[in-house]
């Protein structure tokens, strides 16, 4: 094929030719059609990368919020846990996994007799109140005012609601009764001026002048009178004054 290029103007107006072969103008053709087709294909790329990219401020919220469930997700199950060692620490409380201690030594309460209103014969030292006031060992949760500030003149035990209470030592029942502040209560007079208390029970077992004896279940645990949860308020005095238990009494081991 030959080309003509014919000028429109100038001091110059010859013509000029160019011949092409055929075999050429196809291999520029073919290569038209390559350069025509990469460029096409280098745009869809491009446009595909481009929405890529435009996802990209999106899929970043996502994992800001995902990061955001997962700290949530770790501080659930930290609070979780934390919970179930609470948990176990109110069922250690309450006595839910202890066994009795000292059952060989229980003396239940007597049924279907009478009682005398004489003091038991017992020993000077077995009328002292100085054994644990339950069949379990409980948990001390608040101590006598010789230990702690305040004005609490016994040791709070918490225990299993309905747990026996047993009296400390041998002695005569001075008090059984309910008032606001104690709920319902038991006082015994021990020997040497001693006196024990026992206090928020659920049920009494004794009466005023009624004889017991050491290790006797003389009421039961409960949550009466000014109480927020289940436990025994357990008192010691004497001469009328209060004193801390602990040096009358010894917690039995876990």
């Amino acid at each position: 094929m030959t080309f003509i290029v014919v000028p429109n103007g100038g001091a110059d107006l010859s013509t000029r030719s160019f011949e092409i072969s055929y075999r050429r103008l196809k291999a520029a053709a073919i290569v038209l059609i390559l350069a025509v087709l990469l460029w096409v294909g280098m745009a869809a790329s491009w446009w595909y990368v481009a929405a890529q990219a435009a996802r990209v401020p999106g899929l970043k919220r996502q994992v800001s919020l995902l990061e955001g469930e997962r700290q949530r997700v770790v501080q659930l199950a930290e609070a979780l846990a934390h919970l179930e060692q609470q948990y176990e620490q109110v069922r250690a409380m309450l006595g839910a996994d202890q066994q009795p201690i000292d059952a060989s030594g229980l003396w239940l309460p007597p049924a279907g007799r009478a009682r005398g209103n004489e003091a038991p014969a017992d020993s000077v030292r077995a009328s002292l109140p100085t054994s644990w006031p339950l069949t379990q060992r409980g948990f001390v949760t608040r101590e006598h005012l010789g230990r702690v500030r305040g004005q609490h003149p016994g040791l709070d035990i918490a225990v299993a609601e309905g747990s026996y209470i047993r009296a400390a030592g041998s002695g005569t029942v001075v008090e059984a009764g309910e008032d606001t502040i104690y709920g319902r209560f038991v006082r015994i007079r021990h020997n040497e001026g001693y006196e024990s208390m026992y206090a928020h029970a659920s049920h009494l077992f004794v009466g005023p002048e009624e004889a017991v004896e050491r290790h006797e279940v003389i009421a039961l645990t409960g949550n009466t009178g000014r109480s927020t949860a289940p436990h025994l308020h357990f008192e010691i005095r004497k001469d009328g004054e209060p004193i801390d238990p602990r040096e009358m009494v010894r917690i039995p081991d876990s």
